[in-house]
């Protein structure tokens, strides 16, 4: 068996990355021909800008923060003998928000995928816990090395237990040099040591030891506190050694200069073993319970040290049944306590050495990678490589539940505020027409398919907006100060072709005749403005607005010839730039693509013209060429779009894009009654929960709004008007689609 490895890797200085190394050793030590090359290869992470002469294992890298590599290592994989995959996941090595980088990565591997988590929060972030879920999707199984790991991956993170395999974190197997030796070769005789080692950062809490040492040094004047290992890059990168220079301060106002000695470097596995031996009492002081793996722990503990740690997860797993002793966080006092009564009484540091390295013995590392290869050929055995799925019904149980909360929280009494800040409303940028006119036709369907009171509650605050919003002559301004005060004159045509959209919507559906008639007030005051429209998309907005009003009043003649009027702009503007490549309205597709092909579709079906039917579906037809072309929708990115002859940019994809995507295919079906654009639509929507470039979810389920945008390094997590708008016309035109659906199938 081979298996490929993904995580950071010596010489790289990175704990992750000395783990990775002991765990493909340990493997390859557990086979037959003990051959590096015959079972391992390396997926090395650099962080930008620094290169490694890395061992021969090591058979592609990826630079941290560029996506296109990552993307490239999955092909690597496939296309090599691995038979199954080990992720060492940290969340801070790999690039993107959280390291969300890795996610397209795993989505595209084709072997089974093994994971380890070092790090299980308690209470993560919306993008880590989409992170961790999403691994859980994808893995074949995951390991942790805690059992508090294990209940919180199936608690709080919903993984199954079943799925979740306890394999303890590995220490070296070195010779045991006796504890007497080790201190002379170090020159320690006579001394008794304490130490702490790891790279330092400040939630490492070893000021705490040092406030601990003069009580204790007043009892054992021969007391050496060591503390050994560099200053974690990241750490060096942004504070330099701050760190280490405040704990320096310390150690001088204390007057322990000679009982604290630093040793500032990344110390081999060899040197630290023989520090460790020569070791009295090991310490981990820890900030905070949130560790729930320690390896530096787990080190002391296979070299039979005597422990004394704060207690966080992994130190009460670990230090259970007299292995150590626990003392609280940042009590120095409790510390000193606990140091000279165990440096006072040597039999009960040696009864706690003694189990302590009895422990150890079981978690050696040719003992871990067994359980790791037994895992590997088990999932290898046990898996069935993934074949094209086939089309399956689409279960509307998918679906998040219908709810208003966070449209609601984002309405006061004058309209629905435009922006958020994560999910709090935006009073500083007050509102707009745009996002008024989509709350207005969101909640015109919401009440139409279910007859929802709460949608009908707050249809009147948008409409009473729209209507503020009017000018005399019958144009909208768009922007509204939050106190109340205009921030334009005349908004721009998409917002008035957006605004019209809605009103003829409500003249098609209206929920009572109170709304039609100030609809059509509102409406025909702006008629006067529909034959000055000249750019596409306000063109496009305006036809869908009159379509619907067309289908309620069939027999107004003067709309029908502005309707012809504007489906003869962009009917012009397709025949000026469409080619045999390039079946498309302009030269570049830009935001809210979809709605011109929809604005035609919907001109179709009041007037027949065959004609304007054949470049709706030539370019619906290209549109999604360029969108559809994975098992997943990628809308034009609006960072920099797609012009013609380029690439197409894949970020910054947002939410309206994907609507109108999803409002065309409904239209579609409607129209030529054919099945498969329901599930092309459905393919669009779960772009929202998760089926997208980066493999996470922008609707949120804890506040019921959508996020902003899918941006290269992750999720824009504010949750505006825009967005969650977006998302909820979305929902409900996948819920009136499957209605339609099963309707056109019983016939």
């Amino acid at each position: 068996m081979k298996i490929a490895f993904i995580g950071t890797y010596p010489p790289r200085q990175c704990g992750i990355g000395t783990f990775t190394q002991n765990l493909v050793k340990a493997i390859v030590s557990n086979t037959e021909s003990k051959n590096m090359s015959n079972h391992a290869m390396v997926i090395a992470i650099n962080e930008n800008g620094n290169r490694y002469e890395y061992p021969p294992e090591v058979r592609y890298t990826i630079r941290q923060n560029h996506q296109r590599d990552y993307i490239e290592a999955a092909k690597f994989i496939n296309y090599s003998d691995a038979e199954v995959c080990i992720l060492e996941h940290e969340f801070g090595i790999f690039g993107g928000d959280d390291g969300v980088y890795i996610l397209p990565l795993l989505h595209r591997l084709e072997v089974p995928l093994i994971a380890t988590f070092h790090t299980v929060l308690k209470d993560p972030s919306y993008t880590q816990r989409s992170i961790v879920e999403e691994i859980g999707k994808k893995a074949a199984r995951i390991v942790v090395m805690s059992k508090r790991a294990v209940d919180f991956l199936a608690d709080i993170y919903h993984i199954p237990r079943e799925m979740i395999m306890l394999i303890e974190h590995g220490v070296p197997e070195f010779n045991n040099i006796s504890h007497l030796a080790a201190r002379q070769k170090h020159g320690l005789n006579g001394k008794k040591v304490l130490m702490t080692f790891g790279l330092l950062s400040r939630n490492k809490g070893i000021e705490t030891v040092i406030h601990a040492l003069p009580a204790v040094v007043k009892k054992h004047p021969e007391l050496l506190y060591i503390i050994l290992g560099a200053t974690h890059p990241n750490v060096l990168k942004h504070s330099g050694e701050e760190y280490r220079n405040y704990l320096r301060r310390l150690v001088k106002n204390l007057g322990l200069e000679k009982h604290v000695y630093f040793i500032n470097e990344f110390a081999t596995e060899s040197n630290l073993f023989e520090y460790l031996y020569a070791t009295d009492i090991y310490i981990t002081p820890y900030l905070s319970e949130a560790q729930i793996t320690s390896g530096t722990l787990s080190y002391a503990i296979g070299a039979g040290c005597a422990i004394v740690s704060t207690p966080y997860w992994h130190a009460q797993e670990l230090l259970n049944n007299g292995r150590g002793r626990l003392f609280d966080f940042k009590n120095s006092r409790e510390l000193s306590d606990i140091l000279i009564e165990l440096l006072g009484v040597p039999k009960k540091l040696e009864s706690i050495r003694q189990k302590a390295f009895e422990y150890g013995e079981k978690i050696r590392w040719p003992k871990i990678g067994k359980q790791y290869l037994y895992l590997a050929e088990f999932v290898s055995d046990n898996w069935e490589k993934q074949e094209e799925p086939e089309k399956q019904p689409i279960d509307i149980r998918m679906l998040p539940s219908y709810n208003l909360e966070h449209v609601r929280r984002l309405t006061d009494d004058t309209g629905i505020v435009q922006h958020a800040k994560y999910g709090i409303p935006n009073l500083k940028e007050g509102y707009c027409v745009d996002d008024n006119s989509r709350a207005l036709l969101m909640t015109l369907m919401a009440y139409r398919q279910n007859k929802d009171r709460e949608a009908l509650n707050l249809m009147p605050i948008y409409l009473s907006f729209i209507h503020y919003m009017q000018r005399e002559d019958g144009n909208f301004r768009n922007f509204l100060s939050f106190n109340r005060q205009y921030l334009d004159e005349c908004g721009s045509e998409d917002s008035f072709g957006r605004t019209i959209w809605a009103l003829g919507y409500l003249l098609r559906f209206p929920p009572n005749d109170a709304f039609r008639q100030i609809g059509r007030d509102i409406f025909f005051k702006s008629v006067q403005h529909f034959e000055r429209i000249q750019s596409i998309r306000g063109a496009a907005n305006t036809i869908i607005g009159i379509c619907y009003y067309l289908k309620e009043t069939q027999n107004d003649e003067g709309m029908m010839n502005i309707l012809k009027k504007l489906v003869d702009i962009i009917v012009t503007k397709y025949k000026e730039n469409h080619s045999e490549h390039w079946k498309w309205f302009e030269d570049v597709m830009t935001y809210d693509n979809a709605v011109i092909p929809l604005a035609l579709l919907s001109s179709y079906e009041i007037t027949g013209d065959t004609g304007v039917l054949k470049i709706v579906l030539e370019s619906a037809e290209f549109l999604e060429s360029k969108t559809m072309s994975a098992d997943y929708f990628i809308p034009v990115g609006n960072k920099g779009w797609l012009k013609k002859g380029q690439a197409m940019p894949e970020y910054d994809q947002q939410s309206v894009d994907v609507m109108a995507m999803i409002l065309l295919y409904y239209q579609l079906f409607q129209v030529m009654k054919k099945s498969e654009y329901i599930e092309k639509m459905f393919k669009c929507y779960l772009w929202f929960l998760g089926e997208n470039s980066l493999r996470l979810p922008l609707f949120d389920h804890e506040t019921r709004g959508c996020c902003d945008g899918l941006e290269s390094q992750g999720v824009n997590r504010n949750q505006g008007a825009e967005s969650t708008l977006a998302y909820w016309i979305s929902h409900l035109a996948v819920l009136a689609a499957h209605e339609k659906e099963h309707l056109y199938l019983k016939k």
